[in-house]
């Protein structure tokens, strides 16, 4: 195969596989000069480092004569006034103050493209809004019921939670270095270095892109689910001839749900970032409120004996037989629900500060979703009333849907009707859409990233930036219409949901391997932090945070209900082995020739900013 016509990889260094040095002039400094001739040598040498970003040890990309030519007023200038890169020329001659984030951006190698104008906030409740509330603990808290009863639920999130953790600080740090728009991608090239660095960033970017993609569509089907279920409990249930939706509406309404974030996404960016703000206080204030109201509501409570101790399998509906299996099973839930905060890291590029808000979005992020998580599960929990009656087939949900049935239980317990059933429902619903709405953005930048250095089959069209609205349009239909494909098979099988989500967890969770194993090999003196650094504690974090990485993704491949047949096999270690495969494939034989991991965009073009002595 050859390269994709519309690639051009960066022009091959004067020797092969060997990256040039920094070069030094002696002629740029200025006539006048305090300094002795040995101190003046020195200052230019420091001064030319400062600029092509030299760290010895690091990973550079090939500095060209041009660079070197383009790079030379800035030397002069910094030699000349031992000014940093802290300011720009506006036109008409005004000086203006650079976003830290941008002046990064620059030192990396690449220019701003994209509008740089989102805040803290906007930033945190897109990081937010991707995890979501409710996205994993709504489709998910009936199969974990069936595993252990309320015990794997309830002490399931609090052990995921604390090791999740370790994960976000793993990648706030990184995130800090290194805030840039292909994030995950980006990292794993240059802390891989440049002999590995192309590889690290190509499995990379398609585990990250793969997860992203799946995860459009975990939202499209769970809000497709929310949605039937809201239908079916208006129009009379399942005991009194409610409209329960067959498979081909169901797929329409996950069909329509990818159309329109794709819509939003391409035409209303300003629209999204009001979205997405509403997004928190509609997660934050709606979760408190099902927290408060639901066990209030509830006509009677469970002891916090059964809540917080209660184990039970339900061997009926999982064939599981073995204690210990059904407690790993138990714990996807939290697993599947406690990512998604690198969704801050996709959206540096456009945010102020980056280096300093992207990580601060990413540690609120779980911080918000660790806490309300709990409380709403311990709200479902506490509030059940039969635990028996919740999976079966002639109950108002048809036994599909365990959150529903609880909520119509209590609302119809202390009113006769399930009306607040429905409410609490369409608060829920609301939460999937923002959620599908921010995992869109998310999956684009990734494939706009890609496309970018040429890693995407037809990476010209795709990494075009709309004229108008200045979005990756073209990565934002790419992204929607593969998730729509992965709907399709609904109209046949009934394991789409655990294929779909398991794909999504391995890609998503999966991606954060690589930069951060990386991270972990990479020589403590090489690294350049930004103002989130752990110091000494960083290795010991990345290795804790990289174990359970490959646990929760060895998990996901499990069946997860027994025993084994086509409507209980878990499709997800075929989907992806035939991807990867095909991934891997294209790498060995024509990929590596040409794929140079993130290619700069930039004349005056920077590997890393000059080296930092790391505090101790």
């Amino acid at each position: 195969m050859a390269p994709p016509p519309d690639h051009r990889p960066l022009e091959a260094p004067d020797s092969e596989n060997k990256y040039k040095k920094p070069f030094l002039s002696l002629s740029s400094a200025p006539a006048e000069s305090s300094f002795s001739g040995d101190q003046e040598r020195q200052r230019q040498h420091e001064s030319w480092t400062s600029v092509l970003g030299f760290n010895e040890g690091a990973a550079k990309l090939p500095v060209r004569d041009a660079e070197k030519e383009s790079l030379l007023p800035e030397a002069q200038k910094r030699i000349a006034e031992e000014a940093s890169m802290d300011s720009h020329v506006a036109p008409g001659g005004m000086e203006v103050e650079m976003d830290p984030g941008e002046r990064r951006l620059n030192q990396l190698g690449y220019k701003q493209e994209l509008k740089r104008e989102m805040t803290l906030f906007k930033c945190l409740a897109i990081a937010f809004s991707t995890m979501t509330l409710f996205t994993g603990i709504v489709p998910l808290y009936g199969s974990s019921f069936a595993y252990t009863g309320p015990v794997g639920l309830v002490w399931g999130w609090v052990i995921v939670s604390f090791f999740t953790w370790f994960v976000g600080l793993a990648m706030a740090e990184i995130c800090s270095s290194f805030p840039t728009t292909g994030s995950l991608y980006f990292w794993a090239a240059h802390l891989a270095g440049p002999r590995y660095g192309p590889l690290a960033s190509w499995v990379c970017a398609w585990l990250e892109a793969i997860g992203l993609i799946a995860g459009i569509g975990t939202q499209a089907y769970a809000g497709a689910q929310t949605l039937q279920n809201i239908i079916l409990l208006s129009t009379g249930t399942n005991k009194n001839g409610g409209y329960f939706a067959p498979r081909g509406v169901f797929l329409a309404i996950y069909l329509t749900l990818c159309l329109i974030w794709a819509v939003l996404n391409t035409f209303a960016l300003n629209v999204i970032a009001i979205i997405d703000m509403v997004s928190i206080y509609w997660q934050v204030i709606g979760g408190t409120l099902i927290v408060i109201m639901l066990p209030l509501v509830a006509p009677t409570t469970q002891s916090a004996e059964y809540v917080f101790t209660h184990f039970e399998k339900t061997t009926t509906l999982t064939g599981i037989h073995s204690g210990a299996y059904a407690v790993v099973l138990s714990f996807l839930v939290s697993q599947y629900s406690l990512y998604g905060y690198d969704a801050a890291a996709h959206l540096t590029e456009e945010t102020k500060n980056a280096d300093k808000n992207g990580p601060i979005a990413i540690l609120a992020s779980i911080g918000l979703i660790t806490v309300f998580g709990w409380a709403f599960i311990l709200a479902l929990t506490f509030s059940i009333q039969d635990p028996a009656y919740l999976f079966d087939t002639s109950n108002e949900t048809g036994g599909a849907f365990v959150p529903a049935q609880i909520l119509y239980d209590a609302f119809h317990g202390r009113y006769g009707n399930g009306t607040g059933a429905v409410v609490l429902l369409c608060i829920i619903w609301g939460s999937f859409f923002f959620g599908g709405l921010s995992i869109t953005t998310s999956a684009a930048r990734v494939v706009y990233a890609l496309s970018r250095d040429g890693g995407v089959p037809g990476s010209r069209i795709w990494r075009k930036v709309h004229p108008v609205y200045k979005v990756p349009a073209n990565a934002v239909w790419l992204s929607a219409f593969i998730a729509a494909l992965l709907g399709l098979p609904i109209l046949g099988i009934n394991v789409v949901f655990t294929a779909i989500t398991s794909i999504c967890t391995i890609g998503w969770v999966g991606g954060y391997a690589v930069p951060i194993f990386c991270r972990i090999i990479m020589p403590r003196k090489n690294f350049n932090p930004g103002p989130f650094y752990l110091g000494r504690a960083s290795r010991g974090v990345c290795t804790v945070a990289f174990l359970w990485i490959c646990y929760t993704c060895s998990v996901f491949l499990l069946p997860t209900l027994y025993p084994l047949s086509w409507d209980t096999f878990n499709y997800a270690p075929v989907a992806l082995s035939l991807v990867l495969a095909l991934v891997m494939l294209w790498w060995i034989l024509d990929a590596r020739k040409w794929f140079k991991g993130p290619v700069r965009n930039i004349e005056v073009g920077y590997e890393n900013a000059a080296a930092k002595t790391l505090p101790e």
